[in-house]
């Protein structure tokens, strides 16, 4: 008898040919959506092949007088003789997908070792015939069979990673199952879409077509015309929808149905800001149950020690998107596509057969645009993935000489721009020529009104405009603030222009999406032309003026983010001498601002697909990262109550009394922190500033203060925190 796992706790086996052939089983039934069903069932059954061996047998019998041996290498040294790439994710099943020349030389070493061929024979004995009755490569898709070209092996490297996902994921529920078979069994019984979508539209009924008025008959067409476009075949389709137009409810009618007709599995929102993915998630929520919605990404509690039965399945689904609508960030989706951890991979093959939301996709960052489309592109023409790119503020990602974009793209909104002029709560006022605003002129401006946003680039220049003000009931928005210290803000901010109180906020870009505030004057520095539009959507959002204003102005003293930031600022620069204001109500302008941008940077500037293509999957991992990496959190003592007060001296004390910091407990802990540049981190440290607590977590012994945030004499703030 040989076994696959301990006993569990009600003392039975689990055998190794059991286990196998139910991974096989459900890693074919995974990956039939793509085509490779036959071959991702012998993935399945070689996998643990390593575990035949006696010595593992005998490290099962005995874990603390046994050491744990290689299991993986044997079955992936087998799957190698076949079709050498399928050995990767049999090899990284546990510890992660490696690199090309690491894999040829670990099965180069270790085929010479008996306990290879001994396995695959005990193997044979126990199961029979270990291999196909044809030739495996026989049973790729069409799409990664072909010429080596440098197209064909990034098409070849995505493939290996859905293997490689349904792998680990049928592997991970099948010994799920044998250990928590209670748990096991909650992942069942999920609202099938047909239920979601009856749910819908009973509550799109008590909304739609019932007011008259000039909003809701737009948002009422707006709707339609995404029913309709439900019906299309699937691909890739533009939502260019104005602020107001009711882009969220809508973009999910298209997805359900289009998922309905189409036989798909589940609709992913993918939203860039936290602050839009917790609304949009409750949102849903509301609509359909709490049942029906995973909400997944860093800032979502879990409640690890619940025993109620929803926490569990919302954890569970949370696992592997094995749900019919998940709600996630778009840091969540793109970083699980280029990771090469077992854990994050679990969940990619359920985005295949999907319908896609990309919300507000003209944020995803130019200089790693070219490998993010070019995964999409495929999950779209491979995978059975419908995609959907909403924005007021559509970029130009159609195929081009400067851009390796998407084909096909269909708009569901028929002349979009039409809905633009007629939903126009704005005015622009821009620079005129060469003038440039001091600090103290744009403080005067702001003075000027009872209620006024001031948004500038970056956190030194947000200080600056704050002396300037003078003000001490001005408030304050950057990366300087913790999360829980944010969120007093915007709630003050909110309080204040409910009951008409005066209300000047000066911020960094933080506030320019996902914040639902309603200023009558805006005032913007000269940033991206994208960025200028979030701005203003602050601005008169509730069309309660009959035009709200937003002043664009180019700062004397100002300073700009490098990189990215600073040729897109340049760009709208270029573009908005040449127009009018009223051209930033036109679609058409921001079509014209984006090709230009694609021009001027690097869209691969981490040369991420040449990585791919060498299948260096670490190197890929380590090098995409939508969020910077040269940041290490800080814990600050930030309390405005009494009561609040403890809460982040508790949980320091419970990480250093563990000495470690469990995922449960950095998400209790994350409100309070702030973000600092690592290279500064021993300048930090010498002077006193911050002392470690854990490894990869730092508290903050320098000032913090109720309005600028985390602060130290002597330091730069755009040094300090990034």
């Amino acid at each position: 008898m040989y076994l696959a796992h301990s006993r569990n706790i009600r003392g039975e086996d689990h055998l190794l040919q059991d286990h196998l052939s139910e991974v096989a089983r459900t890693a074919k039934r995974f990956a039939e959506k793509f085509g490779a069903g036959d071959l991702a069932y012998w993935v399945g059954l070689w996998h643990d092949l390593g575990k035949f061996h006696t010595d593992f047998q005998k490290y099962i019998a005995d874990p603390e007088r046994c050491p744990r041996t290689d299991h993986s290498t044997a079955g992936a040294y087998l799957a190698s003789q076949q079709w050498e790439p399928i050995a990767f994710p049999i090899a990284g099943h546990h510890g992660g997908l490696g690199c090309l020349s690491g894999l040829k030389s670990r099965l180069r070493e270790k085929s010479r070792s008996p306990a290879i061929a001994e396995a695959l024979e005990e193997a044979r004995q126990a199961i029979g015939s270990l291999l196909p009755g044809t030739s495996l490569e026989g049973e790729l898709p069409p799409f990664v069979q072909g010429t080596n070209s440098a197209d064909m092996r990034r098409r070849l490297e995505l493939f290996l990673r859905m293997v490689f996902s349904v792998l680990v994921d049928a592997d991970f529920l099948d010994t799920e199952k044998h250990f928590h078979p209670e748990t096991s069994a909650l992942r069942t019984d999920r609202p099938a879409l047909q239920e979601l979508w009856r749910r819908f539209e009973s509550n799109q009924a008590k909304l739609s077509g019932h007011k008259d008025d000039l909003l809701n008959r737009i948002r009422h067409e707006i709707y339609h015309a995404c029913l309709e476009a439900g019906f299309l075949q699937p691909g890739i389709f533009s939502l260019t929808v104005p602020t107001g137009g009711g882009k969220t409810r809508s973009g999910m009618a298209l997805a359900l149905r289009h998922a309905l007709h189409h036989g798909l599995d589940r609709v992913i929102v993918a939203i860039p800001y936290l602050s839009i993915t917790e609304q949009t998630a409750g949102e849903y929520r509301d609509i359909f149950g709490v049942e029906g919605v995973v909400e997944h990404h860093s800032a979502v509690r879990e409640e690890v020690d619940s025993e109620d039965e929803q926490h569990i399945r919302a954890r569970l689904a949370s696992e592997n998107w094995d749900a019919p609508i998940v709600v996630t960030t778009t840091v969540q989706l793109f970083e699980s596509l280029f990771s090469n951890r077992p854990s994050a991979c679990r969940k990619l093959h359920n985005i295949a057969r999907s319908v896609l939301i990309l919300d507000e996709v003209q944020t995803l960052p130019v200089h790693l645009l070219e490998p993010m489309l070019d995964v999409l592109h495929q999950l779209a023409d491979h995978y059975g993935t419908s995609i959907v790119l909403c924005t007021a503020t559509q970029p130009a990602l159609e195929d081009s000489p400067y851009l390796r974009g998407f084909r096909g793209v269909r708009e569901i909104v028929s002349a979009p721009q039409r809905y633009f002029e007629a939903l126009k709560r704005v005015s622009y006022e821009l620079p005129v020529c060469s003038e440039r605003w001091s600090w103290q002129r744009v403080a005067h401006e702001m003075k000027s009104a009872q209620a006024c946003l001031g948004v500038v680039n970056t956190k030194g220049d947000a200080l600056h405009l704050l002396d300037a003000l003078n003000d001490d009931d001005a408030l304050h928005l950057s990366t300087s603030l913790c999360g829980a210290h944010r969120s007093d803000v915007l709630a003050e901010v909110r309080r204040r222009l409910k009951v008409g109180q005066s209300c000047r906020l000066v911020s960094t870009q933080v506030v320019e999406a996902g914040v639902d505030l309603d200023f009558p004057l805006v005032l913007r520095a000269l940033g991206p032309l994208d960025s200028i539009v979030q701005a203003a959507g602050r601005c008169n959002r509730e069309g309660k003026l009959a035009v709200g204003r937003v002043i664009v102005f180019e700062p004397e003293e100002g300073h700009l983010p490098q990189g990215a930031y600073r040729a897109a600022t340049d760009t709208a620069s270029i573009l908005l001498k040449s127009h009018c204001p009223e051209d930033l109500h036109e679609p058409a302008l921001y079509r014209t601002y984006f090709q230009r941008l694609y021009q001027a940077v690097n869209l691969d500037e981490r040369r991420i697909q040449a990585c791919r293509e060498a299948f260096d999957y670490p190197e890929v991992a380590n090098r995409f990262h939508l969020i910077d990496e040269g940041t290490t959190p800080v814990a600050v003592r930030y309390s405005p109550t009494a009561e609040r007060a403890p809460e982040v001296e508790s949980l320091l004390e419970e990480i250093r009394a563990s000495g470690g910091m469990s995922r449960h407990t950095f998400r209790r802990l994350q409100p309070y922190l702030v973000n600092l540049n690592t290279r500064r981190i021993d300048e930090y440290k010498r002077a006193g500033l911050v002392s470690e607590v854990v490894p990869g977590l730092w508290e903050w012994r320098g000032g913090y203060d109720r309005l600028r945030g985390i602060a130290s004499a002597g330091h730069d703030p755009t040094d300090l925190v990034v």
